[in-house]
């Protein structure tokens, strides 16, 4: 790692450093600008997951600087500007009125780490929508990559849109929470939380089935991608071996998407192996995802929605053709899972295309709808 002034004007400014990493067996090929606002003392902790270039600035004023001179220069502009500071809130604000004033910067997303947030403070900050993102980088810095080329999809599209109204329309309205996503929360709190109470003694006694199989945990949870390429704690009951994500690659042969020409990478198996004869039952019913319903409850997904995605079929979904299925949210039931689930012959392109679908074109009525042709969708007539 080395670390070196930036050149200015006598050097004047000592307050932003370049770093660069450039160790090809922890890097890939691409090279991203990340532009950090951080305490000189908390540089060393910072950690990345791509050969970067990355400014490091300790406040907004230097922050502002260096930006300037970056542009006058004729310098790469930052990919993000990530910002890890104790919360200031007007001086941040300033900031992204600032960023948003240029035709330059206002395209580049800002992302807050989680860090030195409070509870309080965090809410604050989500409810505000001042920044694109907060992420907790310990959890999300294997994907950031993929989340800085999915808000910068968003941002470039939502300027282009100036030109567009109705594309316009369609960004701003999806990731915005409006009056309808606050109806839509407000009924996916009252529907998750009057099936929890209705189905406690069938969780109870999956449970146990789970647990007379098996050793290991009842629950199994993942990190999955939702709405705004959020990444959340996902949970089903266990349905397979307690070491099934660690034969991934090893079953790769048997991917009924393996041969798919589609960039986009999907994983499913018929008649996987690691599902157990419990898992199974509970795979052709659906009742797996039951869990899903306290993820509807802490607000990571919605009763209707798109499928929450596994990290590593997200990270090939970030590009200009296939982000927007990530406008709308993660849900526990959705167009695809009704329409072909169970059958071998449905695409990838066909899988994404519903997604898009519903990203753009939801409403409650077609929520209902899918709601209704449900219960017909969860006997599957494959073991996939």
């Amino acid at each position: 790692m080395n670390l070196t002034n930036p050149i200015t004007a006598n050097n004047l400014h000592k307050s932003y450093q370049k770093i660069s990493f450039s160790d090809p067996k922890h890097f890939d090929n691409s090279e991203t600008t990340l532009f950090w606002l951080c305490r000189k003392e908390d540089t060393s902790s910072l950690s990345f997951n791509t050969k970067t270039i990355n400014w490091v600035t300790e406040n907004f004023i230097s922050a502002r600087t260096r930006l300037i001179r970056m542009s006058e220069n004729n310098q790469k502009l930052p990919d993000v500007i990530i910002i890890e500071l104790p919360f200031q809130q007007r001086e941040m604000k300033n900031f992204i009125k600032w960023l948003h004033r240029s035709a330059e910067f206002q395209k580049i997303p800002v992302i807050y780490s989680k860090k030195f947030l409070t509870k309080s403070q965090f809410s604050e900050l989500r409810v505000s929508k001042l920044v694109d993102d907060i992420l907790d980088f310990p959890v999300h810095n294997v994907i950031l990559n993929d989340k800085i080329r999915f808000l910068k999809n968003v941002k470039l599209r939502d300027t282009v849109s100036n030109r567009n109204l109705r594309n316009s329309k369609f960004l701003v309205e999806s990731i915005k929470c409006d009056s309808k996503c606050l109806i839509k929360r407000i009924l996916d709190i009252f529907i998750a939380t009057v099936l929890i109470l209705f189905l406690l003694p069938v969780f109870l006694i999956i449970a146990f089935a789970i647990r007379f199989e098996s050793k290991g945990p009842v629950i199994y949870s993942s990190y999955r991608t939702g709405k705004g390429f959020k990444i959340f704690k996902f949970f089903k009951f266990r349905t397979m071996v307690v070491d099934a994500d660690q034969k991934v690659e090893e079953l790769e042969k048997l991917n009924l998407y393996s041969f798919s020409n589609s960039s986009a990478k999907f994983f499913k198996i018929k008649d996987d192996p690691r599902v157990t004869k419990v898992g199974s039952f509970l795979r052709n019913t659906s009742l797996d995802e039951l869990p899903q319903l306290f993820n509807v409850l802490i607000g990571d997904m919605s009763i209707v929605g798109n499928r929450p995605l596994p990290l590593y079929e997200a990270n090939t979904l970030t590009t200009d053709e296939w982000a927007e299925r990530f406008m709308a949210p993660a849900g526990i039931t959705g167009l695809w899972q009704i329409k072909k689930r169970g059958k071998l012959n449905m695409t990838v392109e066909e899988r994404i295309n519903l997604d898009i679908s519903y990203a753009r074109d939801n409403s409650f009525r077609k929520d209902f709808w899918i709601m209704l042709n449900t219960p017909s969708a969860l006997v599957q007539k494959t073991n996939v």
